[in-house]
């Protein structure tokens, strides 16, 4: 990222009061994308007074909560994200250069159109283990994961996808996609992100965009049973699930407490555990309280069995309740 400093000039760019050709535009294009003569798109101000595109000066301060031009310090300008529209940089872009103006918001366009698409390069945070319907609050501090969780929000989709990592492919073959509830900043640029599960995705490729990695996915919804196998279910469905209340019940008040404040209460038996491509939201919560390793939590997370996932859960309620000492 190429930054204009004070009183240096660049080829091609004219000072106050030379005389400009009828295409040229520097008095209206930010210098820090001066290379490719891109037009003042949203320009805001500072509180230095200085001019940028709203987007640009948002990617210098994911690495640097200084000005790019003065380097005053940012931090509190930054933690309230309180940008001002700069109106009569605006107003001149729009009167005197309209087809400029019409062919950048046509480039910014295309981008969130692209960024948008949640089947096809969808952005994926590197981290944790997360389910569906299950809270997942996140402290984002790398420059990257800015960008990511910035660029959900601008899109509207308020999504992104959720790996582990993977020390061969980088992360791993199964996640869940995350939707954005609430968003904290802090003057040094960090934030605390609180986000819930949405859906679960298998990775068909991975890619990077800008930094951080991507993937095409396909979503996994539960194969469906009827008759006689319903009825089974059913039946399995309701004694995992006082096996697990039992469970939880039996845990020291300390430990229950600490698992309620940070995810909540155990979510009530579905009348119908079809009734939702995930499965139960029970099941999910389970599987996020209990002491699993993140590839065990991984292989349950991939399967679209409900009987499957309710035996597996069944089998590690077995074995913690015979663990625990008496």
């Amino acid at each position: 990222m190429d930054v204009l400093l004070p009183g240096k000039k660049m080829k091609g760019e004219v000072e106050a009061g030379e005389e400009q050709g009828p295409s040229s535009l520097p008095a209206f294009t930010f210098s820090i994308c001066f290379y490719l003569f891109r037009l003042f798109y949203e320009p805001v101000a500072t509180p230095c007074g200085h001019t940028f595109c709203l987007k640009c000066l948002e990617r210098c301060l994911d690495h640097n909560p200084h000005c790019p031009l003065c380097k005053e310090n940012l931090s509190q300008f930054l933690a309230s994200r309180t940008y001002k529209k700069t109106l009569l940089t605006e107003e001149l872009i729009i009167r005197y250069l309209p087809e400029e103006l019409n062919e950048r918001k046509k480039l910014h366009d295309e981008e969130i159109k692209e960024l948008s698409n949640l089947s096809k390069d969808v952005p994926i945070f590197v981290c944790t283990m997360a389910f569906p319907t299950i809270p997942c609050p996140l402290h984002v501090f790398e420059p990257r994961y800015r960008l990511m969780i910035r660029r959900s929000m601008e899109t509207g989709t308020k999504q992104f996808g959720m790996c582990i990592s993977d020390e061969l492919k980088g992360f791993a073959d199964y996640g869940c996609m995350l939707k954005v509830r609430d968003v904290k900043f802090f003057p040094d640029g960090r934030s605390v992100v609180d986000t819930i599960g949405l859906s679960r995705f298998k990775v068909l490729s991975h890619g990077q965009r800008d930094g951080y990695n991507t993937a095409n996915i396909e979503y996994l919804e539960d194969k469906k049973v009827e008759g006689q196998e319903y009825e089974e279910l059913l039946l399995l469905h309701n004694s995992v699930y006082d096996q697990a209340l039992a469970w939880f019940s039996s845990l020291k008040d300390n430990l229950r407490a600490q698992i309620l404040n940070h995810f909540g209460s155990m979510p009530n038996k579905d009348p119908d555990p079809q009734l939702n491509s995930s499965g139960p939201a029970w099941c999910w919560w389970m599987l996020a309280v209990l002491p699993l390793e993140n590839k065990a939590q991984l292989t349950i997370l991939a399967m679209t069995s409900l009987k499957d996932r309710l035996q597996a859960i069944r089998r590690v309620l077995l074995f913690v309740t015979r663990k625990r000492p008496r």
